[in-house]
């Protein structure tokens, strides 16, 4: 009885978090995210730890959520992950209008994002060359 479970996206040496509706612009989480592409999870952890970014701490949030489902889902070692991805999507916009000068008023947009961030276990003669 019950539902089929859903097949897994990912490869088995790969672990995945997301981060949903957040409170920030797009571009702006893109720049967070492109400082933590493709670089080792403790390096990328340091980098956003001293980040002068504000949205810097929910990325890293986010960041060690994904090495927690590698660590305890998917039975990887954390020594040898790095971010493989780090992908940015746009979520809604929040209209809100503010008022200016002689009766007019302003559209304010507040923009959300989305973030996806897949770490990835490096194998074992590329960890030995990359040390």
């Amino acid at each position: 009885m019950g539902k089929e479970s859903r097949a897994r996206v990912l490869a088995d040496h790969q672990a995945m978090a997301i981060g949903r509706n957040i409170r920030v612009s797009p571009r702006k989480l893109n720049l967070v995210a492109q400082q933590i592409r493709g670089k080792k999870v403790d390096r990328a952890l340091n980098e956003l730890t001293f980040s002068p970014k504000r949205i810097a701490r929910d990325v890293k949030k986010i960041l060690q959520s994904a090495i927690a489902n590698a660590e305890n889902n998917h039975q990887l070692d954390v020594d040898r992950l790095y971010v493989k991805e780090a992908t940015v999507g746009r979520a809604f916009v929040m209209k809100r209008f503010h008022t200016r000068g002689r009766g007019r008023s302003a559209r304010i947009e507040k923009y959300f994002a989305h973030l996806t961030v897949v770490v990835r276990e490096r194998a074992e003669d590329a960890a030995e060359e990359a040390a």
